[in-house]
């Protein structure tokens, strides 16, 4: 199994990024603020405006370091990449494959069932371990309603009905979402899902935490050897890693919502770690996005929940958390060659 190296999180917005040998040095204003031997990273994501020099991207680039760059609101950019590895019969199979409409649909179907098998897990265990608290009824309506569609979800139906049901399982999870915070302060009010810009708090972090993942599906099926820009959930579109969106949909409710829930609900993210922007005129919030302090105590936070480890459900291996791209991004190159019968998808706990 694949060893988890750390990533290097750049969020000073002046920061510049260069090398010096081996090293990535982070300087501001020509001070030097850290350095780290490339050998002990296995990508960079940068939050700044001054970029990195020529010489540490061939320098990531030649050690297959992953070098992403996001706007301070936390959007994907752009990033490095070096050669493109893997073997060039699995991406034609790849494209072949998903090519085949029956093909395409059933591995759609399976995606769409693990995402809504997983958001129901969420809300199953809030009911759980929180059976007397109020919004608990209105969590086991919405569960019976997503294994409905669970179950609509694992049948043979056309892909444009698929994704319908998708749709329809997100609006019902978010509708009960708010229950799940327990946090009461006015600032973590969540009605629903905002995207571009977020304009809450919490669709804030959850944008934040998505970008995060989806660099890092995208980076693991690179890895297997798979082309992340051709899927079969989302439709191809020029720019858009459209495998990778489909990849993270699994892991959506698991990683990234449990997580910004427990940063709330915690405290260990405050109302003062956000910026708002707001219309004078109409009195509403028109986007919001973390501070710079709200950012690092994210990331501090997300480094350390990807080192958790758990049993693999279908590998029945101790994995930490931040390999789980990787594991299925590999279970999939197994199914497009043939060496397993059907793709397991991630069913979380």
């Amino acid at each position: 199994m694949r060893k988890l190296l750390n990533t290097l999180y750049v969020t000073t917005p002046e920061a510049y990024l260069s090398k010096d040998g081996t090293n990535v040095v982070v300087s501001d204003q020509g001070k030097t603020l850290f350095r780290i031997p490339i050998q002990n990273i296995e990508s960079i994501c940068t939050f700044g405006y001054q970029g990195a020099s020529p010489g540490l991207m061939r320098l990531c680039a030649e050690s297959g370091v992953n070098l992403s760059f996001f706007s301070p609101q936390g959007h994907f950019i752009a990033r490095i990449q070096g050669p493109v590895s893997g073997n060039i019969l699995l991406r034609h199979t790849q494209y072949k494959l998903f090519e085949n409409v029956d093909f395409a649909t059933h591995l759609a179907s399976i995606i769409v069932s693990g995402k809504i098998y997983n958001s129901r897990v969420t809300l199953r265990r809030f009911v759980r371990d929180y059976p007397e608290r109020a919004g608990v009824e209105d969590a086991e309506i919405i569960s019976e309603k997503l294994k409905r569609y669970y179950r609509l979800a694992r049948r043979a139906i056309p892909m444009n009905e698929l994704r319908g049901i998708e749709g329809y399982a997100a609006n019902a999870y978010f509708d009960v979402f708010p229950k799940l915070i327990f946090n009461n302060h006015p600032h973590f009010k969540f009605t629903k899902r905002t995207r571009r810009p977020p304009t809450d708090p919490i669709n804030a972090m959850l944008s934040f935490g998505y970008s995060l993942l989806a660099a890092d599906c995208t980076s693991a099926l690179e890895g297997v050897g798979l082309d992340p820009s051709l899927g079969v959930l989302h439709a191809m579109r020029p720019g858009r890693h459209s495998l990778a969106l489909d990849l993270m949909e699994e892991f959506r409710s698991y990683i990234v919502d449990r997580f910004v829930i427990s940063l709330i609900n915690t405290r260990q993210i405050t109302a003062s770690d956000f910026l708002i922007h707001t219309d004078s005129d109409l009195e509403t919030s028109l986007s919001v996005m973390l501070t710079d302090n709200g950012r690092k105590k994210f990331l501090s936070a997300w480094q350390n929940k990807k080192k958790t480890e758990i049993i693999h459900p279908f590998l029945s291996e101790k994995v930490p958390i931040g390999l789980l791209p990787h594991c299925q991004a590999l279970l999939l190159s197994r199914y497009l060659r043939g060496d397993i019968d059907d793709y397991p998808v991630f069913l979380s706990k």
